[in-house]
Parts: C-alpha cells; sequence; structure tokens
C-alpha cells in the first residue's frame, strides 16, 4: 500500500501555488467546506505575485467616473488582438471591482484619492486610469492580505514541497505525487479535485524577470495528465527589465514607472515611440511630443502617451531602436522620469524602483535616467480552461492564473494579472470545491504509478557518468532566447525543435552527485522535464501560427492573418506523443462583437 510506503495526506481540494491565483483558490474552496491544502515549491509567500508591482486593474471608476466593464473589456480584447476567450475577458471585467473591494475589506491597504477612494493610475493600453494600487508594491499589499485571510481558516499549507506529477485514476486526477525539498523524500497527497496555480515558464529563457521557481510546472503537470494547451506562442517580453550589470540583467522595471510620467528615449535623446504607434491606437494616442505633454498635465484629455501602449508594442519598438543602433550603452533604451517628477514624488510614488536602482545598478532615478530593455515575462499560453468554471479538459483538474490560457489572448495588459488572479482563483477554487464535495466515496492511488515515478526521479543518482543538468539548462535558454525570442522565423524554429529535441535525449541521461536532502542538482534536473516540455509546446505552436499577432512576432509572416484571428492553436500529449491542432475560438456573442466596434 502507498500509505505505508510513502508519506501520504488525503484532502477533497489540493491547491498547487500559493501566489494570488492559489491562495484565492484555497480561501474560496475552504470557505465551501471543502478540505484544501495549499502546496507551494518555495516559501509561504514568496510567490511572483509580489512582483506585479504598479497595480489591479478593474474599473472602480475612482479616477475616471466613465470608465466601466464594457470599456476594460473592450480595452483587454484589444490588447489581446481579439484573440481572447471572450466569456473569459467578460467575466474579469465584470468582477475585477468586486474582488478587488472584497480584498480591500480584508484588509488590504491602497493609495487614496483626496476624497478617500482608492486611487487608480494609468498603464498601457487602458483607455482610463484603472489600476488600483500600493505605491509601486502592489503585488506584496495583496499577498500579505491573501495570506492572513488563509491563515485565520486554517488552511494546510505545504512549503518547499514540490510536486511532480499528478497522479489519475481511470479518466480522473486521483492526487499527485511530490517530494520535500529539504529532505527529498516522497509524498503522496490524495485528492478529488486539483487546482494548477503555478504560474509560467520564464526560466525556459535567459534573460527574464521570473525567479528559479517559474519552470512551467503547471503547464507540463496538465499536458502529461492529459489536458489541452492553447496559445503556447505567446509570450510576453515586458519592454522594461534591467539591462546593467548583468548579474541583475532581466530584473522587473515596472509599468508604473510610465504610468506616472516616465518616458522612453533612445542614446540621441529621442523620444522614440511616436515613430511606433498602430493604426489601432492612433486615433487615441498622442502623436507629438507636444500633445503627449499636454495630457500629460492634463488629465482629462482624452488622447495618450504612446510610452503607455500595450507591452508587445512597446517591446518591439525597443528592439528596433536597439537593432537599429540607436540603444543605450548596455544594449536597452533610456527610461526618463527624473526630469518629469520631483524626486519626492518619485520617491513615494516608486520606491521599490528607487532602491532597486540605487542598491542593484547605483543609480539614482530621481537624477539620472534608467537602462532599459525586453525581458521574459509572462505567458500568456497555459492549460484549455472553461471560462466559467475553470475546469481543464480532464475530471477533476482546474487551473487559474498565468498556468491558464485563454483570457489574455495574443497579448496581457498590464495591471490584468492581478485581477485575472482574484477572479479565476475564486472561480476556480468555487467550481474545484462544488466537484469535489459533490463526489461520493474516496479515490484509489495506483501504488504501481507512484512506484515508477519514484523510481524514474532517482535515476540521475545511480549513474556513473552522464550529463551536468546546469549545462543543459543553459543551453536551453541559450536556444530559446535566440532562436524562439521576440521575433521568430521558421528556418530558426526549426533549428530550435531540433536542439530540444536533442536536449531532451541529453537530460535522459542526467547525473547528479550527494544526497537526497537538499540537492538543488537534483531539483534542476527533476526540473528540466517540465522545462524542455514547455520549450517545446511554445516551438512547436510558433511553427504553427504563420502570421505576427500579439506576443508571436514572426518576421517571415509579418502581418496578421484573419484565418488566424479565429483559430486557437492547441497541443495534446498521448502516448507520448506531442500533437499540435488548430481550432477555433468560441463565438462571441453580437452584443460584445458590437461593443468592439464602438468608436467612443
Amino acid at each position: 500500500m502507498v500509505e505505508n510506503e510513502y508519506e501520504t495526506h488525503e484532502f477533497d481540494v489540493i491547491v498547487i501555488g500559493a501566489g494570488g491565483a492559489g491562495l484565492r483558490a484555497a480561501i474560496e474552496s475552504s470557505a465551501q467546506g471543502a478540505r484544501t491544502a495549499l502546496i507551494c515549491k518555495s516559501l509561504f509567500g514568496k510567490a511572483h505575485t509580489v512582483m506585479a508591482e504598479g497595480g489591479i486593474a478593474a474599473a472602480l471608476g475612482n479616477v475616471y467616473p466613465e470608465d466601466n466593464w464594457k470599456v476594460h473589456f473592450r480595452d483587454t480584447m484589444r490588447g489581446g488582438k481579439f484573440l481572447n476567450n471572450w466569456r473569459m475577458a467578460q467575466l474579469h471585467a465584470q468582477e475585477a471591482p468586486t474582488r478587488v473591494l472584497e480584498l480591500e475589506e480584508w484588509g488590504a491597504l491602497f493609495d487614496r484619492t483626496e476624497d478617500g477612494h482608492i486611487l487608480q493610475r494609468d498603464f498601457g493600453g487602458h483607455r482610463y486610469a484603472r489600476l488600483a494600487h500600493v505605491g509601486d508594491r502592489t503585488g506584496l499589499e495583496m499577498i500579505r492580505t491573501l495570506q492572513q485571510r488563509a491563515v485565520r481558516q486554517g488552511i494546510d499549507v505545504f512549503m518547499e514541497c514540490t510536486i511532480m506529477r499528478l497522479l489519475t485514476d481511470g479518466d480522473r486526477l486521483s492526487g499527485a505525487l511530490a517530494y520535500w525539498r529539504e529532505s527529498g523524500k516522497f509524498v503522496v497527497f490524495k485528492a478529488k479535485a486539483i487546482v494548477l496555480a503555478t504560474g509560467g515558464i520564464g526560466k525556459t529563457y535567459k534573460i527574464t524577470s521570473n525567479s528559479w521557481e517559474y519552470t512551467g510546472d503547471g503547464h507540463s503537470l496538465a499536458l502529461w495528465a492529459g489536458a489541452d494547451l492553447i496559445d503556447m506562442e505567446f509570450v510576453q517580453f515586458h519592454p522594461t527589465g534591467m539591462v546593467w550589470p548583468p548579474s541583475v540583467r532581466g530584473i522587473l522595471v515596472t509599468e508604473g514607472v510610465r504610468g506616472d510620467g516616465g518616458t522612453l528615449k533612445n542614446a540621441q535623446g529621442e523620444r522614440f515611440m511616436f515613430k511606433y504607434i498602430p493604426e489601432l491606437y492612433r486615433a487615441e494616442t498622442a502623436e507629438t511630443a507636444e500633445e503627449a505633454d499636454r495630457w500629460f498635465t492634463d488629465r482629462s484629455a482624452a488622447r495618450r502617451t504612446p510610452d503607455l501602449l500595450p507591452r508587445d508594442e512597446v517591446a518591439r519598438a525597443i528592439n528596433s531602436e536597439v537593432k537599429a543602433g540607436r540603444g543605450s550603452p548596455h544594449g536597452g533604451v533610456f527610461l526618463d522620469i527624473a526630469t518629469r517628477r520631483d524626486p519626492e514624488y518619485i520617491k513615494r510614488r516608486l520606491p521599490s524602483m528607487y532602491h532597486q536602482f540605487k542598491e542593484l545598478a547605483g543609480v539614482d532615478i530621481t537624477q539620472e535616467p534608467m537602462e532599459v530593455g525586453p525581458t521574459c515575462h509572462y505567458a500568456m499560453g497555459g492549460v484549455r480552461v472553461d471560462a466559467d468554471t475553470e475546469a481543464a479538459t480532464i475530471q477533476g483538474l482546474y487551473a487559474a492564473g498565468e498556468v491558464a490560457g485563454g483570457m489574455h489572448g495574443a497579448n496581457r495588459l498590464g495591471g490584468n494579472s492581478l485581477s485575472d488572479l482574484l477572479v479565476f482563483g475564486q472561480r476556480a477554487g468555487l467550481a474545484a470545491a462544488r466537484y469535489a464535495l459533490g463526489l461520493t466515496g474516496g479515490v484509489r492511488i495506483d501504488a504501481h504509478q507512484v512506484e515508477t515515478l519514484a523510481r524514474e526521479a532517482l535515476e540521475p543518482f545511480e549513474r556513473s557518468d552522464g550529463e551536468n543538468p546546469y549545462a543543459i539548462h543553459q543551453d536551453l535558454q541559450e536556444c530559446m532566447q535566440s532562436l524562439v525570442g521576440i521575433i521568430r522565423i521558421e528556418g530558426e524554429l526549426k533549428q530550435a525543435v531540433d536542439k530540444i529535441v536533442a536536449l531532451e535525449d541529453r537530460a535522459k541521461k542526467v547525473r547528479v552527485e550527494g544526497h537526497r536532502q537538499y540537492n538543488p542538482g537534483w531539483h534542476l534536473a527533476l526540473d528540466l522535464k517540465s522545462l524542455l516540455a514547455v520549450s517545446k509546446c511554445i516551438t512547436l505552436a510558433a511553427l504553427e501560427r504563420k502570421e505576427s499577432r500579439g506576443g508571436h512576432t514572426r518576421d517571415d509572416y509579418p502581418k496578421s492573418d484573419p484565418h488566424f484571428a479565429k483559430i486557437n492553436v492547441v497541443l495534446r500529449q498521448k502516448k507520448d506523443q506531442l500533437g499540435v491542432a488548430q481550432e477555433p475560438l468560441p463565438e462571441m456573442p453580437e452584443d460584445l462583437r458590437q461593443l468592439l466596434e464602438e468608436k467612443k
């Protein structure tokens, strides 16, 4: 029996990942009466939600009363190049204000307007100032608030515990196999329902804002269990990551810097974004510096600065300037807020950015510009889910947050990530609890399945010689950065597929030294399976989509194709074979379609 051989825990619902989506899902599941556990790969509180510094996008209408869910919905769909799951975008826009006010009721502290309402700031792609924020530490405040709520509800938390594989009983899930990172001992979780809230895939790339946890665990766990993945070709390169010194390259520079007046300039001092305004945004974006400055001083003006275009547009513009030889000394561009804002304002509104540059780069952003450049930041693609319940295409599995696909289409707007976590975390937790509580009887764990997976995990210790996991990871990051980056072409993508296949063969011979107790080399050896799986998914999907749209730019297909405007690229694995298919988007109702076509 598995119970006798391994440490075993049984719950109605387990939530994998303890960031904003995972915490909100666990809180909701527990509130419904389901026995719920939170399992996190790192320490409780060290979630990537903390990195979302700028704010939570929600049409509260506190700064611009004319803002509402319909405008937010339209902005989200336009930002995603209309490839979004329309129902997810609708629910998100409608429910985000309620989730933000709920967070406030639970104790979250927000910056305030003069009359005491939650203050909202400008962000790229949003028609109105819409982001509820706490300086530039919004994600940190959100995690603090949700953690306190979860602890108050008595939810069981398993820290530094990594899920290796989801376990199945016929055509539905029955639990998961994990290991303690400290001791290396295996743990079996029996569960009727599982919520994936594991975040993204950033560590597949060399330059990324993501830290070590983001190895595509949830994407690969779902794929291996038989669930569909969609939109994996769409990877967001945030336009502003640090570029110098090399030790901090890729660390995020919040969009809040531009939302509070920062401007992008090339080495010649030119505000270059005016050259890159796409037709879709031209009518509502200032086309000269003088016009943008008028908007800056009079926020009631209708037109916006091009520095606040959606992230994919800004990242491509920066990439073009650097390639044209107009970049900064270290291969980026300059982001300047010092000439527009006084030092006290900057320190008050952007305290984290001030300290980050002061301590890591020796730059005083109140006196001089920052050097910034694109950094791999966010995966729009992920587990295919039902919009209302977040149920995946395998029974008992749910997904929310970055690991779920569909909500953001081809490109995510800044600030939509935090409201996404709240809206769909709540919905996933509710649906998972209802599903689990509706099942009669317990779940059955297949002892042979567990034993096979455990034996495979220990194989790297048994080899007398073999591959170094760090070398394989480095080669994978170089491959993805150079061949599957911001700009893609068919020849390089095919080359990347061949390299990934070769790396998969090398990973089968990986060797680690020492013992199981907190062995980082072994942990990486296990993570390589996920890293390679999601890298192949990204590359194959990028090959399949023969057009440029949002976070996917094909130099050999530079224009958008009407055929692909109605298509999701779907990946699914059967008997170790990874298949790629094109499937139609859900049909949008006529009233919402008309909403997208409105001029005002």
